[in-house]
């Protein structure tokens, strides 16, 4: 019974899409409400909670010296992980990162390494010795869909909070991460030939295949992924990186510009 349920609700939801509607009267265009909050974790260098709607990320950055890789010996190291909790949704399961897992965290980190957003040769402690390495630690704490564009958000925004400590042991004062960008990722999800942002987790389900877009301040792309076995057309992946572009120009007005007024 409960099988006929869950496809009888997918055919609904899917009905309604190739219809022009979803299932919560948002418009394809329109984002779910979001909270930023920032700071949550007192022993965390920086931190961000976002709810996106009921899906929930809480994002903790830690740092830590160490060694710098030989072919960037004055640069700092970032590190992104990315757990989904099994309190999170009954599809999670304890254990090692499963691959969808890896696949989310090399999302958030590539938005950030390619968009340029932190000045990691600020991180440099001393030349071929040390350098600050960057945990950045995403907790899924609630599913309920576009996993992706939360964890973006709150991985950005606890970055610009972030406060690198003193390195010579109470000379000189703690200072804010050198951050030059703010790149946001927008999550499309493709039904029939319809485009839409932000999918909860009943669109994800009857979605066939979607496309995140991470773009920097001035637009240009930080990273793209797709999801799904359905291909895009060319017309298609031109619309959606518009859309997200739009959407995160949005997003960073609404909810990162009083962080960048701070740094």
């Amino acid at each position: 019974m409960s099988e006929i349920i869950a496809t009888l609700k997918k055919d609904y939801i899917y009905n309604l899409m190739i219809k022009g509607k979803r299932q919560d009267g948002r418009g394809f265009k329109d984002f779910r409400d979001i909270k930023l909050e920032t700071n949550v974790i007192s022993k965390a260098e920086g931190s961000a909670k976002v709810t996106l709607g009921d899906t929930q990320i809480l994002v903790g950055v830690k740092l830590q010296p160490g060694t710098p890789f030989q072919d960037s010996h004055d640069e700092g190291v970032i590190i992104t992980n990315l757990e989904l909790n099994p309190i999170a949704s009954p599809e999670f399961e304890p254990g090692p990162p499963r691959e969808e897992a890896i696949e989310m965290a090399r999302v958030v980190d590539r938005g950030i390494r390619e968009s340029g957003a932190i000045d990691i040769k600020k991180l440099c402690i001393s030349i071929g010795e040390s350098v600050w390495i960057i945990y950045i630690d995403v907790h899924v704490l609630n599913d309920d869909g576009n996993v992706i564009d939360a964890a973006c958000l709150a991985a950005i925004a606890a970055l610009m909070t972030t406060i690198v400590p003193n390195e010579q042991q109470g000379i000189g004062a703690d200072v804010p991460l050198a951050m030059k960008e703010v790149p946001v990722g927008v999550t499309l999800a493709k039904i029939g030939s319809k485009l839409m942002v932000d999918p909860s987790l009943d669109e994800e389900a009857v979605c066939e295949t979607k496309l995140t877009v991470v773009s920097s301040l001035d637009g240009s792309i930080a990273g793209m992924q797709k999801m799904g076995p359905v291909p895009f057309t060319e017309a298609e992946v031109l619309e959606a990186i518009d859309m997200a572009c739009e959407k995160a120009a949005e997003i960073r007005e609404l909810y990162l510009e009083e962080l960048v007024k701070k740094e």
